[in-house]
């Protein structure tokens, strides 16, 4: 099955979380602690299909507020598709840099609304945190930064990418040579000459005229006048 993450479409499976679909397929997408629900960057709207996919966890309770829950908002390293069909979503990254390009005078309140959001939030952040080996959520500091080194890989790649995108697309600045076309008469026929990159110069009774390559080895070769 596909899914759809910033109008690009995905390949995904039931049981795949969000963001490992997101990570696999190169979509831009935040996960600096790698998803293990530590640093809050991988909020996703989910703007089609939120019943295919899983309940929400304790640790979206957690930090997210009761705002962005009703915008549709999840954590992508929480979020696991249960059902096949038609799943659409937008991450806050990619919200944010479509804001930042098409809407900039927008981003001010978008951040500062972003901010009060997580600054309602804190305490019950902070209190998760603390208890998260009573509620499932061990972390392993072995495969933490595992997890945040491979994060940063990813990142870059996707930067990487994104230039060779970005330079891949650009039209070649090549500079043709105009081309010259020359016409002969050969056994007193006329012959159109074909346009060809070069000239050179060719003596004959006519005078000094450019002419291709190919009209001067003719020239050599047969009795010609050039036109």
């Amino acid at each position: 099955m596909n899914i759809t993450i910033n109008d690009r479409e995905c390949s995904a499976k039931t049981g795949d979380r969000l963001l490992d679909v997101a990570r696999a397929s190169h979509s831009h997408i935040g996960y600096f602690c790698g998803g293990n629900a530590l640093c809050q960057t991988c909020y996703v709207k989910v703007l089609e299909g939120a019943d295919l996919l899983s309940p929400m966890t304790n640790a979206e309770k957690a930090m997210l507020s009761d705002g962005l829950i009703s915008e549709g908002t999840r954590m992508a390293c929480q979020t696991t598709i249960e059902k096949p069909g038609k799943i659409s979503i937008l991450t806050t990254v990619e919200e944010a840099a479509r804001m930042t390009l098409n809407t900039p005078w927008q981003v001010p309140a978008y951040m500062g609304k972003m901010g009060w959001e997580a600054a309602e939030k804190f305490t019950d952040t902070i209190a998760f945190q603390a208890r998260r080996d009573m509620e499932g959520h061990q972390v392993n500091p072995l495969e933490l930064i595992s997890d945040v080194v491979a994060a940063i890989g990813d990142a870059i790649q996707l930067v990487i990418d994104a230039i060779q995108s970005a330079f891949g697309a650009a039209p070649a600045t090549t500079t043709a040579e105009p081309a010259t076309t020359g016409a002969v008469e050969v056994n007193g026929k006329a012959t159109a000459g074909a346009e060809v990159p070069k000239s050179t110069a060719c003596n004959c009774d006519a005078g000094k005229v450019k002419v291709s390559p190919e009209v001067l080895q003719l020239h050599e070769e047969n009795t010609v006048v050039c036109n």
